[in-house]
């Protein structure tokens, strides 16, 4: 069978055994061959974080067809070990079909004995990682797509630590999954007889007051956030995500008393209709938030994505106006600020550390090591922090102080494994009350760690590649540059060249090309997990500004040359 003819059967299989939406949605494509084919070339791809894709109807779409196979397939993985009873968490945010799919996911489970617990509205992922561990739980499960756009929407999985689920279970899920008929294995009980024994579970004010607590016990200075908790003007945005109602409890509790809400992004909204994309990476974002902040003379900008897990932050300038910081920025303000709350208490741990990701910049890595605390490098992706907090549980080796990533991703404290913005929001807000203290402002401190530490300067470049021929392009430019590695770059030798698919530095095997140059500048090519994007990073280090600028730019330029030819 040709691949043209195994679509075509697909699409006409899906036509006879969907119900009565799904057979008028594909009705109305059946003279576009090309939307048929996107819809139907491959099953939407299971990977170690779960699924994302558009929502709608096909086996490439997020759809409750493919959210009922997926939890089928998690509900046979979990019943494998007759060692214990089963439960499993479930969130969600604003998305749309977010309630729809998490309620999918509860039956299936239901119909299969496995007890679910979903939470009554809208919550952050971090809560997720939370309850799983509150609970006791086998699994969780987040129906979210984070920033992604609105036609998104997605699927994560967790494990009974609160972090992601690793590689080995996510591949033992996959598996099960791929035996799984999409009709007619997928077993469904009602919600009435869900709830009549048992199986569905409904969360609310208890667990979210307990998730609370645990965020605000991480605060390392909650007397200063106490004292100044009028001086300082916060101007919080959720963008029209879950964020909402904790952050805005758990600052308030930590003592913030000014914390303004960008009215017109307050609600939910899964078309996110007053942003282009609901991402706190992107200034566009922060728009009306900007408006806001000039009105009531703000002193911090904090912004959250849809699920809740990632911060931006938005600092005024000696002139006067707002800059968004990158997340290697408010990720380096945020470590020094924590560890000098620490040091000035005397508390910095003997085994205390710092994990970062292999992409994220080295500026966070060179204050937390002038403390004396020991920094580690992960993969992209938090749920490899995650797995480091376990293991420091299991052995004692370290305290775990910080996680962060580039793109936004931080966690203190050991209540959970996944990055959390609601604590990030806290952290960010008190680094402000303490620095405002001593008369200076976030970006008075982030100026005064570049001459201190050096001007660090990264940047990152992506191209959106969609549909079959985005993937083989992926593909191709990942393999030109595996195959053909340059010599030198921009006049400067490359001195190392590190491909993590060998399964290099003690790390997992993963399609990641790092390029190391003479000058410590350096440039990563990473095919996304989780979008049909390519993602190039950079990082340079010069003694000014200026300099900087001048040596991202080179740098830049000529690898995205390559990259777009």
């Amino acid at each position: 069978m040709t691949e043209n003819e195994r679509v075509s059967a697909e699409y006409r299989l899906w036509l006879e055994k969907g119900d009565e939406e799904t057979k008028r949605e594909l009705e109305a494509i059946q003279d576009q061959p090309k939307e048929v084919e996107d819809r139907f070339y491959r099953d939407l791809e299971f990977g170690t974080g779960g699924m994302r894709g558009v929502v709608g109807v096909g086996t490439n779409r997020m759809n409750l067809y493919t959210v009922g196979r997926a939890s089928q397939g998690l509900a046979n993985y979990l019943l494998q070990d007759t060692s214990r009873s089963h439960s499993v968490v479930i969130a969600y945010d604003s998305r749309n079909k977010s309630p729809e799919f998490s309620l999918e996911a509860a039956l299936v489970l239901a119909a299969n004995g496995i007890k679910a617990y979903v939470f009554e509205s809208l919550r952050p992922t971090p809560e997720l990682s939370f309850s799983v561990r509150e609970l006791g739980s086998s699994a969780g499960i987040v129906v979210t797509a984070s920033h992604n756009p609105p036609e998104y929407n997605g699927y994560k999985v967790y494990g009974p630590d609160g972090g992601q689920m690793v590689a080995e279970a996510a591949g033992a899920v996959i598996a099960e999954i791929g035996k799984l008929d999409i009709f007619t294995s997928v077993k469904r009980i009602s919600r009435s007889e869900a709830e009549e024994k048992g199986l569905l579970n409904w969360l609310g004010e208890e667990v979210d007051a307990k998730f609370i607590h645990a965020v605000t016990s991480v605060s390392p200075n909650p007397d200063t956030a106490k004292e100044m908790g009028d001086k300082v003007k916060i101007v919080y945005t959720p963008l029209h995500g879950a964020g909402n109602l904790s952050v805005r409890r758990a600052l308030k509790e930590i003592g913030f008393r000014e914390v303004h809400v960008v009215p017109e992004q307050e609600q939910p909204d899964p078309l996110f209709s007053t942003v282009k994309s609901p991402n706190p990476e992107e200034r566009a974002a922060f728009t009306l938030a900007v408006e806001l902040a000039k009105k009531i003379d703000a002193d911090l900008i904090i912004g959250t994505d849809p699920d809740c897990d990632r911060m931006g932050a938005v600092v005024r300038d000696a002139s006067g106006e707002y800059n968004v910081l990158t997340g290697n920025q408010s990720g380096a303000i945020m470590v020094h600020y924590l560890l000098s709350s620490l040091k000035d208490r005397g508390a910095i741990p003997a085994n205390g550390a710092v994990i970062k990701t292999i992409v994220t910049s080295e500026m966070g890595a060179v204050i937390a090591k002038s403390f004396g605390v020991e920094v580690m490098n992960t993969l992209t992706g938090f749920k490899y922090i995650g797995e480091k907090m376990t293991e420091f549980d299991a052995t004692g080796s370290h305290t775990f102080l910080f996680g962060y990533e580039e793109s936004y991703g931080y966690l203190a404290g050991n209540y959970a494994r996944d990055k959390d913005a609601v604590v990030a929001c806290m952290l960010i807000a008190e680094a402000a009350a303490y620095y405002k203290k001593q008369g200076k402002t976030l970006y008075d401190v982030l100026l005064s760690l570049y001459e201190e530490y050096g001007y660090f300067l990264e940047k990152l470049e992506s191209r959106t590649l969609k549909g079959k021929e985005g993937v083989e392009k992926i593909r191709g430019i990942m393999e030109d540059w595996r195959k053909n590695p340059p010599v030198e770059v921009s006049g400067v030798k490359v001195a190392e060249v590190l491909d993590y698919s060998q399964g290099i530095q003690g790390l997992p095997r993963e399609n990641v090309l790092k390029y190391v140059l003479a000058d410590g500048s350096w440039f990563t090519l990473r095919p996304s997990g989780t979008e049909p994007k390519i993602k190039v990073y950079f990082a340079v280090k010069g003694a000014t500004a200026e300099q900087s600028r001048d040596l991202l730019t080179a740098l830049s330029d000529v690898v995205m040359a390559r990259v777009d030819a």
